[in-house]
């Protein structure tokens, strides 16, 4: 009996252990684009040596690498590496349907912005509202992105909250229940019709998202709070 008590004891623990470890799984298998469709621009998307590659064109309007499955709730992770004179952003929980805004990919971007204002991170929503949080009265999130190197972008989007970190460092924490499922979309900024600025690249790699149970592996308030 005590022995019987002991194995029970073992698989409990394990059964606890299993059930806390977090799901994760790819949007991105690594070397083709299947599951991903491109809309409104003409940007072209490549994958080279496992990483997504967009690539600017002149008299192009914004351009999206749009996931073929709807998300809600999630915590997303990827890392970014751009131009330091293009801007981009990660579309989420967005809307990309022809019978919508004529097929207009609109929504939540978090921002990918290079530039020396350094809002990557705050959240923007594309071809609706506008800026719902920026970051400028945060100093340490305007910061925690490396121009020219490779950065770690966290969502977690749960309910009606949306939370965003940059290498680590908390960006945006958003209120808002406007749209509360939809599409992950990779963008391609417009350059209008500056040619100088065609063939400039961003790059997107280790994308991955954990939909079962996200609330339970969100990050705690203490280190959450921008």
């Amino acid at each position: 009996m005590k022995l019987l008590g002991v194995v029970t004891c073992g698989l409990a623990l394990l059964a606890c252990s299993a059930h806390g470890q977090e799901s994760w799984r790819p949007l991105f298998d690594g070397r083709t684009l299947d599951g991903w469709y491109v809309c409104n621009g003409t940007a072209p998307y490549t994958v080279e040596a496992g990483v997504l590659v967009g690539t600017t064109v002149a008299n192009s309007p914004n351009s999206f690498l749009c996931a073929r499955e709807r998300f809600g709730d999630f915590i997303l992770e990827y890392e970014v590496w751009v131009d330091s004179d293009l801007n981009s952003g990660v579309q989420i929980r967005s809307i990309a349907d022809p019978a919508v805004k004529n097929g207009r990919v609109h929504g939540l971007q978090v921002e990918v912005d290079p530039s020396e204002r350094g809002w990557s991170g705050g959240i923007y929503d594309e071809a609706r509202r506008g800026w719902l949080h920026d970051l400028e009265k945060q100093p340490e999130a305007r910061m925690a992105f490396r121009v020219g190197e490779w950065n770690r972008f966290r969502v977690e989007a749960i309910g009606t909250s949306v939370r965003t970190w940059v290498n680590g460092v908390p960006a945006a924490d958003l209120t808002d229940d406007m749209t509360l499922s939809g599409v992950i979309a990779l963008q391609v900024h417009s350059i209008g019709s500056d040619a100088a600025k065609a063939g400039k690249v961003v790059k997107f790699r280790n994308l991955r998202i954990l939909t079962e149970n996200p609330a339970a592996h969100a990050t705690p308030a203490a280190d959450r709070t921008p």
